[in-house]
């Protein structure tokens, strides 16, 4: 495994994240994405709140933020042939704007508890259209060499630093201003994203002129995607390393408890796995070359859950903190797996696999989040975490071993390689 950066003449030249900042559409993206982001966490922590504050109820207020995942799958499964079927452009703004609506409503005083659940639904039902769209989107911007892979990456970085900047944001916006007054604050993002993605990017034809209705196109797409056999590994290959890796941040309260550690410590929990995560991306995107990273991807893919087992021994706050921040940096691997995804997507249905991709990541964070808390009714919060990282480590290894041979079978082992020469030179928007 390579732990070094190669040169160009060794390996295939590398590209930097400043170059990804130099296509003006990119920049655009980038923009509306920080923005859309932090009005996101900015509102699913006041909505929470002022659930509890209208109701009283503990689990209603969970249930406002449990629902930010549970309708991706439908979202996603159902209306993922949306991202091909019509200009990516036409579809980002609608989205943005149908969501801006939608929290326009929540900030009226007469909406009821269900109303807002209601509507807390319908945004995250859109988001996987819109986060597929994005993505499908970003190959015509950048291309699907290098520059797509580090655009991808600086759209992941800010998701990890939005969770971590927003829950703080929200907390000021909470002490300033009501509940409804910080959402106020979300329905201004949606208007700039869409202003943003409206001016700062180009009208492009869709993909597909579209052959049926909306529901049998997408479930024809979602039979497709996993019909093939590289794309079905390198989805899941995504997926499933997600439900076993959420389970130390579903379970870090009682854990934190276990070992007497106090709310600064939880903080500081909390916060390990995305700092390690980004400062991974950082280093593999901007210092290994791309067959580099074709090298390490499979290595972290298997090995990313190891740590976990640490857990056994109930480590106390330092301990555990390092095992967080490796295990988010073993997060990296996916900068390998989307080079490899958007090579093995067709034109046609890169929209819909996109989509798809999306929403199974947020629905199996959501089904581990849960699973995790159902295993630690009956088992120590240590011991859960600990299998979690067995369990994760053994299906990683099967599926490290299927994508092999899915890449084999598909005549290449390193589909990076073929396509950095010639996608990475990109015009300047």
């Amino acid at each position: 495994m390579s732990t070094a950066a190669e040169s160009p003449e060794e390996g295939s030249p590398r590209t930097s994240y400043a170059a990804v900042f130099q296509v003006r559409e990119f920049r655009a993206v980038f923009a509306a994405h920080t923005l859309s982001l932090l009005g996101v966490v900015v509102c699913e922590i006041a909505l929470t709140v002022l659930v509890y504050q209208l109701t009283g109820s503990p689990l209603l207020s969970a249930l406002t933020f449990a629902l930010g995942f549970l309708p991706y799958l439908v979202g996603g499964t159902l209306f993922a042939s949306v991202a091909d079927r019509y200009p990516a452009r036409r579809v980002l703004v609608v989205c943005d704007l149908v969501c801006a609506a939608c929290v326009a409503v929540m900030v009226l005083p007469g909406t009821p508890v269900g109303g807002l659940l209601a509507l807390r639904c319908v945004v995250a039902s859109i988001s996987p259209v819109f986060t597929g769209t994005r993505m499908a989107a970003l190959t015509d911007i950048l291309g699907e060499g290098d520059l797509f892979v580090l655009g991808r990456s600086l759209l992941r970085i800010v998701s990890q630093s939005a969770v971590l900047a927003g829950f703080g944001a929200g907390g000021l916006l909470l002490a300033a201003l009501s509940a409804r007054g910080a959402i106020t604050v979300t329905l201004v993002t949606f208007l700039l994203s869409a202003t943003l993605l409206r001016l700062g990017t180009k009208a492009r034809p869709a993909r597909s002129s579209g052959g049926g209705t909306l529901l049998r196109e997408s479930l024809t797409g979602a039979r497709r995607v996993f019909a093939d056999r590289r794309m079905r590994a390198l989805m899941l290959l995504l997926w499933v390393p997600t439900g076993f890796v959420v389970a130390p941040e579903a379970l870090a309260a009682p854990y934190a408890d276990r070992i007497g550690a106090g709310p600064a410590a939880l903080g500081l929990m909390m916060c390990a796995m995305p700092v390690g995560h980004i400062a991974a991306e950082l280093y593999v995107g901007s210092r290994l070359s791309p067959r580099s990273r074709s090298r390490v991807t499979l290595p972290l893919a298997a090995a990313g859950l190891l740590p976990f087992l640490v857990y056994v021994l109930t480590p106390g706050l330092a301990l555990t903190s390092f095992v967080l921040l490796l295990a988010g940096a073993a997060g990296a691997y996916v900068m390998g797996v989307d080079a490899w995804f958007v090579a093995a997507v067709p034109e046609d249905l890169k929209g819909s696999a996109m989509t798809l991709m999306a929403a199974g990541l947020m629905t199996i964070q959501g089904v581990g989040m849960a699973l995790s808390g159902l295993a630690a009714e009956f088992f120590p919060v240590s011991y859960v975490v600990a299998g979690a990282g067995v369990l994760g480590t053994l299906c990683s290894l099967l599926l490290v071993r299927e994508v092999k041979q899915a890449q084999e079978a598909a005549g290449r082992t390193e589909p990076t390689e073929e396509r950095d020469g010639a996608d990475q030179h990109v015009t300047a928007g």
